[in-house]
């Protein structure tokens, strides 16, 4: 079974994530508070779980900061980002700091259970929403990097994981912002992705980049 905690201040919602999640075949609910605090204080009491359903803005200490510190002091805990938020900047933050994906909290069951699953077994959800394509790329087989991008794709695609602006990004690599925004565009097709999340997600699930 895999041992699944929720930390979100918005109790019904919270409820009814717990709720579902011990219905669904596969998963145990473990764990649940309302914002990081309570989360590491009640760590402190259980066993860890293998994943967290992590809630971005909440009181006292939010989702940026509880994820941080599990990177730090519990990296074996994978989080999956639980938020209404699709401010590209805040997910990379979230991720950079240890996130491992990204779900929107009106999601259906189905792609609740595929998500903690390919968190746990495969290491990163792709969200249909940043990574559209990636799944099916993946069945193909066409994930060899050194084949797929050029060294200018491959030095952007480090910088991306970064949180430069493409503008600052086009003067490190000493180019114009319009082929930094080529570079992105080669990247997004031939990744099979829609945004620099997806672009991060696979760097590091391919250990392109560690953060």
């Amino acid at each position: 079974m895999i041992k699944v905690a929720i930390v979100e201040d918005h109790a019904i919602l919270r409820k009814s994530l717990a709720l579902l999640i011990k219905l669904l075949p596969g998963l145990e609910m473990t764990m649940e508070a309302g914002d990081g605090y309570g989360f590491i204080g009640n760590l402190r009491k259980q066993t860890l779980p293998d994943i967290v359903l992590m809630d971005i803005s909440m009181p006292n200490m939010d989702g940026m900061q509880t994820t941080l510190w599990l990177k730090q002091n519990h990296p074996s805990v994978k989080v999956i980002a639980l938020s209404m938020l699709t401010n590209e900047l805040i997910l990379m933050r979230m991720i950079r700091n240890g996130a491992r994906g990204y779900l929107v909290k009106d999601i259906e069951p189905e792609e609740l259970q595929k998500a903690v699953n390919q968190v746990y077994w495969d290491g990163y959800y792709y969200n249909e929403l940043f990574t559209p394509g990636y799944q099916a790329l993946k069945k193909t087989g066409g994930m060899d990097i050194g084949k797929m991008l050029n060294e200018q794709e491959l030095v952007f695609l480090k910088w991306a994981c970064t949180e430069l602006s493409l503008k600052q990004i086009a003067a490190k690599m000493d180019v114009s912002p319009r082929t930094v925004d080529g570079y992105r565009d080669a990247l997004f097709r031939k990744l099979q992705v829609s945004s620099r999340i997806g672009i991060v997600l696979y760097a590091l699930n391919h250990q392109i980049v560690i953060l």
